[in-house]
């Protein structure tokens, strides 16, 4: 096995190869590394000097045991034979390889592009051969559970504002305008942050830019638990989300560079799973810690930490792991190699190569590659004095070249090589967006519709009572109270929960300790009325009038509403099994990734999804329509995986992050746009969510078809 591998290296050497083979001294090879032998002439040094003949230098990385690489033996074999080293890598090229037609002495940066793209080519096949060699073990796993946790602190975000917001909307006092800002700016700071790190990571590499997004959704997120005003708590979420977005975009990115083609697709949609898990552990978090009230403090007024803060510091956990983790993993081989980083992507590959081999008991097998093509590399420097102009002019101008880099990258997703697909992806990944998120989100609201109309046929109504003299100091519920007379009555210490007072006269009546919620008083008249630390704010008294009444020590802010604990345990619950019944469309999926191949998967997937939307019209109870989420959920997660999968192969490696994080934003908008259209006909009609979904559906999964199909290709 091992001298097969030899011989399949040997046709990605190239010319470099060539001239190491005419070298006046010879080249010799022992244990797998490559060392010359220097030429016996006249002109030899003597011993003193031996160290400053350029054919005798040193190589740095040969102390390490690291093979020299051909380039470097190339160029210092053909420098002392008139040839000219190319701008690009520094290359040595023979003499006059590099001149055109006027006698250039470089060469054309077409020449230079298609030799860098035939030496790209020749990496992605000697890599995957490589991967091969290294196998699939110990290694890998590890990598997987770790990035995996990062994944998952992606699921946990899209759920914690979701569950925090029937809480957080009463001790902020939010308007409804404040709500739906609230729900919106994670998706907003998501969509910027999978744009930005995404490509960032093409630049600074997938581990930096992972452990740096992760690091400000930690931060962030933890001081989101603290911050009473809505403002900062607002501003703390956006920077989490921004922080966040760059999870989905790297990690698939960093994973599949430590695959080999024929386990990337099934272990790609593995990985998918951690989000669900996110997603379940969101759930079971809220559900154990929001509804327990007694988990909560206060001092004074001012400060007030309730359980839903707690829950949101909870929330913080995967990520903190995350990042734990991530500090023992290396950054991806194919990055280094990519950007001519020879030496650390060998040093990578061994030792992914050692600890697999170690892990199935072949600790004496030795990693054979001696050589790796890395692709020539463009000259991108800067030259900043550090002697003129002050440090923080020259930090903006490296930042200033490093986002153009960013978007220069990006534009090469739309030159006419790549337009197609990207154009293609961009209408696939906003089409399922738009009907996933909308109908997820939907689905939900629609529950909560059914459960407020069967709640209201249960209400109580009461007309022209007249009440004198009585002391009420029991719990009010759902009971409407019209054209009503009370004399001298006492309510004291008393809940009200969706009680309606309306055109009543309430005459030397006395309130006090009272907490409502969903409870308006409603062109009412009040003579000679004490109120004694209760929460009836003004947009509690609808209309009323006020005649020789009183207000003293009036609760302050927003109340927690303790009457909806019922409420909240079921909102948790359908969470859960809709993220948990995801579970077997990830499972098939990973199954079949590899053998029906990703487009088929994709359109599959999405075909059966546009058919279970139709099932929606017969949901007309609240179980219902929970079976009818798990439904759509569970057939959709594949086509999402096949869509990962897909992302990934289809774009190269020093573009791949870069088009994953647009696609990602892009998804991002359209969830907003689907989640706004779909919400806006809750309670109104069902068909046009129906429709709109199915729709979407049907156009992703026909465009589908038209990408090319990656299965059984090499990493780009």
């Amino acid at each position: 096995h091992d001298e097969y591998t030899r011989r399949s290296y040997t046709r990605f050497r190239g010319d470099e190869d060539d001239d190491e083979d005419e070298d006046e001294g010879g080249e010799q090879e022992a244990f797998g590394l490559r060392y010359s032998r220097p030429a016996e002439d006249d002109g030899a040094s003597s011993d003193a000097t031996e160290g400053q003949d350029e054919e005798d230098e040193i190589y740095e990385g040969e102390y390490q045991g690291i093979p020299r690489p051909a380039g470097r033996r190339a160029a210092s074999g053909a420098s002392g034979a008139g040839g000219l080293r190319s701008p690009a890598e520094g290359r040595a090229l023979p003499a006059g390889e590099g001149r055109g037609p006027e006698g250039d002495e470089f060469q054309s940066l077409e020449e230079l592009e298609g030799e860098r793209e035939r030496s790209r080519q020749q990496l992605a096949q000697q890599y995957q051969l490589i991967l091969q060699e290294c196998g699939h073990g110990r290694f890998q796993w590890t990598l997987y559970f770790v990035l995996g946790l990062a994944l998952m602190a992606d699921g946990v975000e899209v759920f914690v504002v979701g569950f925090v917001l029937p809480s957080a909307e009463k001790d902020m006092c939010l308007t409804d305008s404040n709500k739906g800002m609230l729900g919106l700016i994670v998706y907003l700071g998501m969509m910027v942050g999978a744009f930005l790190w995404g490509g960032l990571a093409d630049q600074l590499g997938r581990k930096q830019c992972l452990f740096m997004s992760l690091s400000v959704n930690c931060v962030c997120a933890f001081f989101s638990s603290f911050v009473q005003g809505y403002g900062i708590f607002l501003f703390c979420r956006l920077l989490s989300g921004i922080g966040i977005g760059g999870s989905i975009p790297i990690v698939f990115s960093y994973f599949s560079e430590f695959l080999a083609q024929e386990k990337r697709g099934e272990h790609l949609s593995w990985l998918c799973m951690f989000w669900m898990f996110g997603g379940i552990y969101a759930s079971a978090m809220a559900w154990a810690i929001i509804p327990h009230y007694g988990w909560s403090f206060q001092m004074g007024s001012a400060y007030q930490f309730h359980s839903w803060r707690v829950f949101v510091l909870v929330c913080v956990f995967p990520a903190v792991s995350a990042i734990v983790a991530l500090t023992f993993m290396p950054e991806s081989p194919r990055f280094y190699l990519e950007n001519g980083k020879h030496d650390e992507g060998w040093m990578i590959l061994k030792q992914v190569h050692d600890t697999n081999m170690r892990a199935k008991g072949f600790p004496e097998r030795v990693f054979s590659v001696t050589h790796i093509k890395t692709p020539l590399q463009p000259d991108e420097l800067i030259e900043i004095q550090s002697d003129t102009g002050t440090w923080y002019r020259r930090w903006f101008v490296r930042f200033t070249n490093l986002f153009q880099q960013v978007w220069a990258n990006f534009l090469q997703c739309f030159s006419p090589k790549y337009r197609r697909t990207t154009l293609l992806m961009m209408a696939v990944w906003f089409t399922m967006s738009f009907s996933y998120y909308g109908l997820t989100v939907w689905f939900p609201d629609m529950i909560k519709h059914l459960q407020m109309l069967e709640y209201s046929s249960r209400t109580k109504l009461f007309q022209k009572e007249r009440v004198e003299h009585f002391t009420f100091n029991f719990t009010l519920e759902n009971q409407v109270h019209r054209n009503g007379d009370y004399y001298n009555d006492k309510f004291i210490g008393m809940k009200m929960k969706s009680v309606i007072f309306e055109n009543s006269l309430f005459e030397d009546c006395y309130f006090e300790d009272i907490t409502s919620s969903n409870s308006f008083f409603k062109n009412c008249t009040f003579v000679s009325t004490l109120f004694y630390n209760t929460d009836f704010f003004d947009y509690k008294l609808l209309g009323c009038r006020m005649v020789n009444s009183t207000f003293l020590h009036s609760k302050e802010g927003c109340q927690l509403d303790f009457s909806d604990e019922n409420d909240a345990y079921m909102i948790y619950f359908v969470s859960f099994l809709g993220t948990l019944a995801v579970l077997p469309g990830n499972i098939v999926s990973a199954l079949l990734m590899d053998k029906i191949g990703r487009l088929r998967m994709l359109a599959g997937s999405s075909t059966l999804s546009c058919i279970s939307c139709f099932f929606v019209s017969f949901g007309n109870n609240e179980s219902a329509m929970i079976a009818l989420l798990c439904l759509f959920g569970g057939v959709s997660i594949a086509s999402w995986n096949a869509l990962d999968v897909l992302t990934v192969e289809l774009y190269p490696s020093n573009k791949r992050t870069t088009a994953f994080g647009f696609l990602n934003a892009l998804c991002k908008l359209a969830a907003v746009l689907g989640i706004s259209i779909f919400q806006s006909f809750v309670g109104v009609t069902r068909a046009v969510p129906i429709m709109l979904a199915s729709l979407a559906l049907a156009i992703g999964s026909f465009l589908a078809l038209k990408l090319p199909e990656t299965r059984g290709l090499v990493l780009q």
